[in-house]
């Protein structure tokens, strides 16, 4: 029964500027070895724009996609991120789980940030996305989406397991709204009996909105296994133990009571 090696990367983000981005998580991940995933905040080279039209890639021509498969390649690490996409006329906030092979899995954003005008702007995703990797299911989830807990809500399933281990978050999650991020992400991890891991961006974006990190590892009892600096830049990694976490689930068997 394998442990899951994470890496979460806590770092700025330049607005709207690819090739500055890319370098700069070129320059944080030389540091980083040994890890089975890597976390980068959402919309990893642009920063959560509005501005699609301008920075949207189509999955055949991506700046995106070729940088994730070369770096997970090189890393041999699975990563998780978001991008914005184009795709039959429509953008979405795709979340890419690239793993080391250079194969991938795609979610699509599906609660979009009407405060900021996302939902005028990007298509909303429709269905959920599980991941299988390394003998872990990971559920993907982008930055709003934390709000709705019915759109990550854990069952049991036939063959007597919960549906998914990890429930991932990437985000840009402002400071001011930093209390509601850390509540939920605990809110998260207990009621779906999993680990909950959520990257989020420091530093200050085009809008001036100012971004103090707080990415965060919650076990599935509400214990947080992870601190990061405050609004700084910062490289973590933490082993989630699948063993620890079975036996959380078989001493309180909540899950099994959902659909009663």
């Amino acid at each position: 029964m394998q442990d899951l090696n994470v890496t979460l990367i806590q770092c700025k983000q330049f607005w709207e500027d690819k090739t500055a981005n890319l370098a700069h998580f070129d320059s944080l991940l030389e540091s980083v070895s040994d890890s089975d995933l890597i976390l980068l905040p959402e919309m990893f080279h642009t920063g959560f724009s509005m501005n699609p039209s301008n920075l949207a890639e189509s999955m055949n021509d991506s700046i995106a996609i070729n940088w994730l498969i070369k770096t997970a390649k090189e890393k041999n690490s699975a990563i998780y991120t978001s991008f914005i996409a184009k795709e039959d006329n429509c953008f979405y906030n795709r979340g890419i789980f690239m793993f080391p092979n250079g194969n991938f899995e795609i979610y699509d954003k599906r609660k979009l940030f009407s405060l900021a005008g996302e939902h005028e702007v990007f298509t909303a995703g429709t269905k959920e996305t599980i991941v299988e990797y390394l003998g872990w299911k990971i559920q993907l989830q982008i930055c709003y989406d934390l709000r709705f807990p019915e759109i990550a809500r854990n069952r049991w399933i036939s063959n007597e397991n919960p549906a998914y281990d990890v429930l991932l978050y990437v985000a840009n999650w402002p400071e001011k709204r930093v209390l509601h991020w850390k509540a939920l992400l605990t809110a998260r991890a207990i009621e779906n009996q999993c680990f909950v891991v959520g990257v989020n961006r420091v530093g200050k974006d085009g809008k001036d909105l100012d971004y103090s990190g707080d990415s965060a590892v919650i076990d599935a009892l509400g214990n947080q296994a992870v601190t990061f600096e405050y609004a700084q830049e910062s490289i973590k990694n933490i082993e989630l133990n699948k063993e620890k976490l079975n036996e959380v689930r078989k001493q309180l068997s909540f899950i099994k009571d959902v659909s009663c």
